[in-house]
């Protein structure tokens, strides 16, 4: 069983999700971090990468956001990653999801993937899961 926030991915890379409004959960910090917000986050002692990325809405360069999912994927291998936004739920899941695609999960089966192993009310509008079935081909 993974800690709270964890979320496996289908190669076995885990990746913690969270909402940034809550404490930095009990264990060790992260080495990376990536940070969906619409102004840029607070300073923290890891490395960090920021995606503008307004509340209840898409990433403002969804280029910006894959290659930083790419990076979360590459790094999530060796390192301790993260991905958060204010809530942890909406911005949070859809770009879990996102990196569950590119991880090779079937974009149709992404946003359930998340909903059942990270959070059941992740991704929060039905513009993030669009978004997510068509991230495979942006």
């Amino acid at each position: 069983m993974t800690e709270p926030g964890v979320l496996e991915l289908p190669s076995g890379r885990r990746v913690r999700g969270r909402g940034l409004r809550r404490p930095v959960p009990d264990g060790p910090d992260p080495q990376f971090g990536v940070y969906l917000l619409g102004r840029a986050p607070c300073p923290v002692p890891w490395e960090t990468r920021w995606v503008r990325w307004p509340d209840f809405r898409l990433p403002s360069s969804p280029t910006d956001l894959r290659d930083a999912l790419r990076e979360v994927l590459e790094r999530a291998g060796a390192e301790r990653v993260e991905v958060a936004c204010a809530g942890g739920l909406g911005r949070t899941g859809t770009a879990l999801a996102c990196l569950a695609v590119l991880d090779g999960l079937p974009p149709a089966r992404a946003v359930a993937y998340v909903r059942s192993h990270y959070r059941p009310h992740a991704i929060e509008t039905r513009g993030q899961a669009r978004f997510v079935t068509r991230f495979a081909g942006s």
